[in-house]
């Protein structure tokens, strides 16, 4: 059995029972039944409910006359979304915000989570990257239906019918490598930098592991904001207008 977190053992401890039989209801069998609930899934739990209650505690004390710090600081980050979104797709690109500003920040905590004794990073496991990566991938291939209707297809058959047979194949390659991208390299940073943290604290407890500390805390803002702009890009490009 896997080792699992404080959280993650009470909430197998509170609901293995009633996860398992859900699970047999979709005919899946678990791999632990007694412990169904991993710890990764268990985290992104508790970040879900963290900003959930974070954004509500926003919600009720926003003002115009005395903004408070939390206001300040979501105003900010959502300022920062919006310029870097105005600069790639443009004037038109508001409606997108707030998926933008909730992958930002999603990805952002469940990068530094794993800094605090007793959590993990949750895209430190494989399927926690990949979940995002088709969240995003459904999101910007939906938004190029509603912009464009049917003719969102044409993006991918080329700018003449003489391609069409090249570059469709070309093109469904090149939209799905974009799921195994922002998942490998998400996944891939987060787990080398956990490692290597973990390693130098048990070989160096003071001093040395604060260096790689503060490594980690940039990994993981840079590898939040290239996840939400590789989403930007992919957005752009789905609602681009032909010329």
């Amino acid at each position: 059995m896997h080792e699992q977190l404080w959280f993650t053992h009470l909430l197998n401890h509170l609901f293995a029972g009633s996860v398992t039989g859900f699970l047999r209801m979709l005919h899946i069998e678990p791999k632990y039944p007694t412990a169904p609930i991993t710890n990764a899934f268990a985290m992104e739990l508790l970040i879900f409910a963290f900003l959930l209650l974070l954004f509500l505690l926003v919600r009720s004390r926003l003002s115009v006359e005395s903004p408070g710090g939390l206001q300040h600081t979501f105003e900010g980050i959502e300022g920062f979304v919006l310029g870097q979104s105005h600069e790639i797709i443009g004037h038109h690109s508001e409606p997108y915000i707030p998926f933008f500003t909730i992958v930002f920040i999603f990805i952002l905590v469940c990068n530094m989570i794993g800094l605090i004794p007793g959590f993990e990073s949750p895209t430190g496991v494989p399927a926690v990257p990949l979940g995002c990566a088709i969240c995003a991938f459904v999101y910007y291939n939906v938004q190029g239906f509603k912009h464009a209707g049917v003719g969102y297809l044409k993006h991918f058959l080329g700018p003449i019918p003489a391609l069409t047979p090249l570059m469709l194949p070309i093109e469904l390659i090149s939209h799905t490598a974009r799921l195994l991208s922002l998942t490998v390299r998400l996944w891939a940073n987060i787990f080398a930098g956990d490692l290597v943290t973990l390693v130098f604290f048990s070989m160096i407890p003071i001093g040395v592991p604060i260096v790689f500390l503060g490594l980690h805390i940039v990994v993981a803002v840079l590898q939040a904001y290239v996840f939400m702009l590789l989403s930007i890009i992919y957005v752009s490009g789905a609602v681009a207008e032909e010329h």
